[in-house]
């Protein structure tokens, strides 16, 4: 099997190392060459082109920021790819934004599967992601090789695109609510002249406590924003889910989505989700 993956950001970057690990042929391209360059030296062929990279592809797997970069990226390649390649999209675009990319695929006759999934960078570059799939039962079936080697398990959310993206966008409304409740709680210790590790250690080992909430409450008390998931993903994701909800039901969705839109604005887009610890501690 011979995989393309347009998009090595850190999640696509990952996911070429597990497939290579497995045995999988990889092409990787990214937009920005230098991005991509390193991954020669660990056992994947390099294209210059999207187009290039799709040519024997028997799976094309694309990774990118947002929709936009998705549909510009898929007019360029989808002209070249070989009949019966199977386009797996894990950029996560949204429900609205998946159903376009899938008509778009459907209008050239490109058989496709949403597929995006949970986890960061050590998950990607271990393998172990969660990935959420829906579409066609033989088209996920033919896949299983590529969907095993990038992930730990493989979640069927439906038949139709937008059924994976969906349950994408519930996870990460839940790891948004984790690190902005955990920044609170820790900024609340600090506000009240309480030492914040004193938090992390009261919950931990109860039913309360999370392995998410000692990680990012960790980085937070270290002021270590090294990203895994950057702010800026998360700000966008929580306007995807703002767009796909009526305007009644995502109010404890639209304080998140100020928080890490805040957080980005003072100058930490590019940092790693706990630093909206610095929303909470102006």
């Amino acid at each position: 099997m011979r995989v393309a993956v347009l998009g090595t950001g850190t999640m696509g970057t990952g996911m070429v190392h597990s497939l290579l690990r497995s045995g999988i042929d990889v092409t990787a391209w990214n937009r920005n060459p230098d991005r991509a360059r390193p991954l020669a030296d660990d056992g994947a062929r390099l294209a210059t082109t999207s187009q290039e990279a799709v040519a024997d592809a028997d799976v094309v797997l694309t990774i990118l920021f947002d929709e936009e970069a998705v549909l510009a990226v898929a007019d360029d390649f989808v002209g070249s790819m070989k009949p019966g390649a199977i386009w797996v999209q894990s950029s996560t675009i949204g429900v609205a934004g998946v159903r376009r990319v899938a008509e778009f695929a459907i209008a050239h006759n490109v058989p496709f599967i949403d597929a995006p999934v949970v986890g960061t960078k050590k998950p990607a570059e271990d393998g172990t992601l969660a990935v959420l799939v829906s579409g066609d039962a033989m088209l996920i079936e033919a896949v299983t090789p590529v969907l095993d080697a990038i992930g730990g398990k493989t979640v069927v959310a439906g038949t139709e695109a937008g059924d994976a993206s969906s349950l994408k966008l519930a996870c990460n409304a839940w790891v948004a609510s984790l690190t902005a409740a955990t920044a609170q709680s820790i900024a609340m210790c600090v506000d009240l002249g309480v030492d914040p590790k004193l938090f992390l250690h009261t919950i931990d080992g109860s039913a309360s406590n999370t392995p998410y909430a000692q990680l990012k409450g960790g980085m937070m008390l270290e002021g270590d924003f090294t990203p895994s998931f950057a702010v800026d993903g998360l700000a966008k994701d929580l306007h995807l889910m703002l767009d796909a909800l009526d305007s009644d039901s995502g109010e404890l969705l639209q304080t998140l989505s100020k928080a890490f839109d805040e957080a980005s604005e003072s100058g930490h887009g590019s940092d790693d989700i706990s630093a909206v610890f610095t929303t909470f501690r102006k």
